[in-house]
């Protein structure tokens, strides 16, 4: 009989750190999204630039290819840095012991 409180503590703190690491997986899932659609939403030309990848990268690559206004194009570079460091921070944190175990379950892939 005194073993079932125990039992009970641990479990809801593991269900409590399983919610706690999900959320703020699903939070930086949707900062990415966001970032996305504001970079989408800057410019017209920039729009069918996003819509053909989203990785930082090659979105800084045709960047620099395109002719954009200047303070445009430094808005998008601000963007885009923003979310290669989101998307950094999201692989980082799915290669972590504990945190790959819950983005296993909740079935988070990486960006």
């Amino acid at each position: 009989m005194g073993f079932i409180p125990l039992f009970i503590m641990l479990g809801g703190g593991a269900l409590l750190f399983f919610f706690t690491v999900k959320n703020v997986l699903q939070s930086k899932l949707n900062k990415q999204k966001e970032l996305l659609y504001k970079l989408n939403s800057l410019n017209p030309a920039l729009g069918i630039l996003v819509e053909d990848s989203s990785d930082p990268d090659l979105l800084i690559a045709a960047l620099k290819e395109k002719k954009i206004e200047k303070s445009i194009a430094e808005k998008a570079l601000e963007i885009i840095r923003e979310m290669k460091v989101n998307r950094i921070q999201y692989n980082e944190l799915l290669k972590k012991a504990p945190y790959n175990w819950v983005g296993t379950i909740a079935s988070f892939q990486v960006i």
